[in-house]
């Protein structure tokens, strides 16, 4: 685990803002980045997220400054920053694949930076030393890269961008090169060490297991504009477009009808009020995990067509008359439901949101 004494944080200034407004970014015909604005409050992590192309990694290089924007203005700290150069914005980026200089020991790549700024050896000894306590590794300084697990190759990288005392630190899906079990580990270290530090950080990501995981805020971005951007409850439990609430977690979305603060999906009507819909048709999205089966009694009538046992949950594709509805259910004492078995499904509040109909 990371080390629990922090010897940069006492001296770190109060923590900054990152402010985009208007920003759009082209490559020839291709909008990368479309008139984005965003309020990054300060000491928190914010998390960019989306398909591959949606334009959340080239918005993360122009808030570095390794990208220009067509448009628009970037303010770091209140201090405009759209014209100036990657290396007086005081911000650094963790990177997809850690960009280590194989040949140089640890001591010499994290203090890579420190050493082009000119700053005097004892210096840089002194910061280099407290930088690697800092993420937990302590004592492998005259290791090489190759020498290192991936999760350690990963601290180095996080040790290398902190050293500078960035004002925002920025991550480029920096968990990608490591297994699954791995990368919750390592993760959870990030956010242990970003809010001890209470450093704004800007993070990349298309996994969105990981975003919930980590952030404070979370931007779902599509086709270079900004989607919805809140927390990640907020956008689990209210998410405003379809793409969100299927991007988001899982979501079933199913046809219905609103009024009257009851909602009907096919031959189903249960009570429900949401006071940021219309009457009329609606699309009903529900979680998987909200929804409760039953072998009898009333409920949106179904059939088995897939059932699987996944160790702590019994995984369902359930065939209805308004589309297939899958299910995650919580172990409950009862054996895996057959495949053809007729069934009810009954819609619990908490993991239902309605959305304006497609």
């Amino acid at each position: 685990m990371m080390a629990t004494t922090l010897p940069l944080a006492a001296a770190r200034p109060p923590a900054a803002t990152v402010r985009l407004t208007g920003v759009t970014k082209r490559f020839g015909p291709v909008v990368a980045v479309d008139d984005v604005s965003l309020d990054i409050p300060p000491g928190k992590l914010v998390t960019l997220l989306g398909p591959s192309g949606c334009g959340k990694t080239t918005t993360l290089r122009i808030i570095a400054g390794l990208e220009v924007p067509g448009r628009g203005r970037i303010f770091i700290a209140d201090e405009d920053v759209t014209r100036l150069p990657a290396a007086l914005r005081r911000v650094t980026m963790v990177f997809q694949s850690y960009a280590l200089f194989p040949h140089l020991t640890v001591f010499e790549n994290v203090a890579y930076g420190l050493r082009i700024a000119k700053v005097s050896a004892p210096e840089i000894t002194r910061r280099v030393h407290q930088v690697l306590e800092l993420v937990g590794l302590p004592g492998v300084d005259a290791r090489y890269p190759a020498q290192l697990s991936g999760g350690q190759q990963q601290r180095v990288a996080v040790a290398r961008a902190l050293v500078m005392e960035p004002k925002v630190l920025l991550f480029d899906e920096p968990l990608s090169n490591l297994d699954a079990k791995l990368r919750k580990y390592v993760r959870a270290e990030i956010r242990e060490l970003q809010q001890r530090l209470g450093i704004t950080s800007i993070y990349v990501t298309h996994d969105q297991t990981e975003a919930l995981a980590l952030s404070d805020v979370i931007v779902v971005m599509k086709q270079g504009r900004v989607e919805q951007v809140g927390t990640p409850r907020d956008l689990y439990e209210r998410p405003a477009t379809r793409f969100v609430a299927d991007f988001i977690g899982e979501a079933n979305l199913l046809p219905g009808q609103y009024g009257d603060d009851r909602v009907t999906v096919g031959p189903l009507t249960f009570p429900f009020r949401q006071g940021s819909i219309a009457a009329g048709p609606v699309t009903v999205a529900v979680r998987p995990e909200a929804i409760a089966v039953r072998t009898d009694g009333d409920g949106l009538p179904g059939r088995v067509r897939t059932a699987f046992f996944m160790g702590m949950t019994h995984e369902y594709l359930i065939e209805t008359p308004v589309g297939e509805v899958r299910v995650v259910e919580p172990l409950a004492g009862r054996s895996l439901l057959a495949v053809g078995a007729e069934v009810r499904l009954q819609f619990l509040e908490a993991g239902v949101y309605l959305l304006p109909p497609s």
